[in-house]
């Protein structure tokens, strides 16, 4: 093995200083002749051609997921004459070596190995014309990201089936909260097997049909944006995006990155100040430097970034857009839950919503239709009109059975918001906690894929068409 590589390192040099010798590191020689193969990846296929020198008499072609020739398998046999072959089957993203093996008259050799990697297809769609593919989107919340485990917050593992009932649904994309550091080391090396659930439950999400979009979520609440905090979180947000970047480089463009989640100095609610501003856009550069320098199709995958604390006014404020490589693959993401006293406050009063609310006494006088449409109007203008694709990655009401007509209230907000942010050119993406249980938002059966709510759901689905 050893002597091996000696001789192809050598033959690359040569490469190097003669240009016909370009591909001399993927010979082989035998009986006579030389065959020298090279391989190259396609959105559909990876695509072998090879040279012949002297007289052969068969063609086979060989791959494996290694460049050891041992336990290599046959995927097709060719005529004598054949110097190209398309192989169709390989799985996207991952790295496959070939052998061209050739018959003489007196016996059997193989070219040298040549390596490719079939890389998902990127449409030429800006994020904006992408955006506009994606609504409804739905959330995986509570599952990924859930702090102790995926399992930890109460949901099952998620599963082909939920992903597939989701997409039957009617909903076009699902955001996956993911939770990084629990499962790193010290150096922030996040495990092997972590990393392969992470890819089979977006595989799950591609299967069925859907947009997918991972980030790093809570994740513990390290993202302080203070310039104390700013070196160490912009070094573990590039260590992440690095690994995470390489896991998924050859994804198509149905797979998105979104950098962080509802970054605020903790339990300060209040807006902004110059420090946090600066800091935290910093992360969203860092995010964004750090995904494209991964190279493959993360050079020009759709990218989202995050306002302060995903709030809508702080974001229109303040917020920035990255400087970025790729041109208009950019989106900005923000969050809604006003008002919050109808929303997520549980314990509250507050059981109405809108015009057609009945008791003022049970009636936020704030964050009405028209609020609603204003906040969305905001972010069209700011980021949409200019090329920047904005995503309303979570927005809920939950449900509270003991407030009487509550879920004639709770199905008009979701219903509003969803058309509303759909109007403005925003990607609604409803967050489901789970549990289809009062005070929780759950739309599925996270185990069968059941719909809990199907009027909320289907109410949902056709505010965005």
């Amino acid at each position: 093995m050893q002597s091996h590589n000696v001789k192809s390192a050598l033959l690359l040099v040569l490469a190097l200083c003669a240009g016909s010798l370009a591909q001399a590191q993927n010979c082989g020689s035998g009986g006579g002749a030389t065959v020298c193969l090279t391989a190259t990846g396609a959105s559909d296929n990876i695509k072998l051609s090879w040279t012949v020198s002297g007289a052969v008499t068969g063609v086979q072609v060989y791959r494996d997921t290694d460049s050891d020739a041992n336990g290599r398998s046959r995927v097709a046999v060719l005529a004598a004459s054949a110097t190209s072959y398309a192989d169709t089957t390989p799985v996207v993203g991952t790295p496959y070596w070939y052998w061209i093996k050739f018959t003489t008259s007196t016996g059997g050799s193989s070219s040298g190995a040549a390596t490719a990697v079939r890389a998902g297809a990127m449409r030429s769609l800006t994020s904006v014309q992408l955006a506009a593919q994606m609504s409804p989107g739905w959330n995986l919340g509570n599952s990924l990201e859930s702090i102790g485990g995926e399992t930890a917050w109460g949901n099952p593992p998620a599963n082909q089936a939920l992903f597939n009932a989701v997409k039957a649904a009617g909903f076009k994309s699902v955001r996956i909260p993911v939770s990084w550091s629990q499962y790193a080391d010290s150096s922030f090396n996040i495990s092997a097997s972590w990393m392969a659930r992470v890819k089979e439950v977006v595989d799950a999400a591609r299967a069925a049909g859907l947009y997918a979009v991972i980030n790093v979520h809570w994740d513990g609440g390290w993202q302080q944006p203070t310039y104390a905090q700013q070196a160490a979180v912009n070094a573990r947000l590039s260590k992440f995006w690095t690994q995470i970047g390489n896991t998924f480089k050859y994804y198509d463009d149905y797979l998105l990155f979104a950098g962080t989640n509802e970054v605020m100095v903790t339990n300060v609610y209040s807006a902004p100040t110059a420090e946090n501003i600066a800091v935290q856009n910093s992360f969203n550069q860092t995010f964004v430097n750090a995904a494209r320098a991964t190279g493959g199709n993360n050079s020009v995958r759709h990218l989202i970034v995050q306002g302060y604390n995903t709030n809508i006014d702080y974001t229109y404020a303040t917020n920035t857009v990255p400087s970025d490589t790729a041109s208009k693959r950019l989106m900005m993401e923000v969050h809604d839950y006003d008002p919050y006293d109808f929303t997520l406050n549980t314990s509250g009063a507050i059981c109405q919503w809108g015009a057609s609310a009945t008791d003022p006494a049970a009636t936020e006088t704030w964050a009405n239709e028209a609020y609603v449409d204003a906040q969305f109007q905001k972010m069209k203008t700011r980021f949409i009109d200019n090329g920047v694709a904005v995503i309303l990655g979570e927005y809920a009401a939950s449900l509270r059975t003991e407030c009487g007509a509550s879920a004639t209230y709770r199905k008009l907000w979701d219903q509003y918001l969803t058309r509303s942010a759909y109007l403005h050119g925003l990607v609604p993406m409803y967050w489901d906690s789970g549990s289809t249980a009062n005070h929780a938002s759950g739309l599925f059966n996270r185990a069968t894929g059941a719909q809990a709510y199907p009027e909320i759901i289907s109410a949902i689905v056709n505010a965005a068409k």
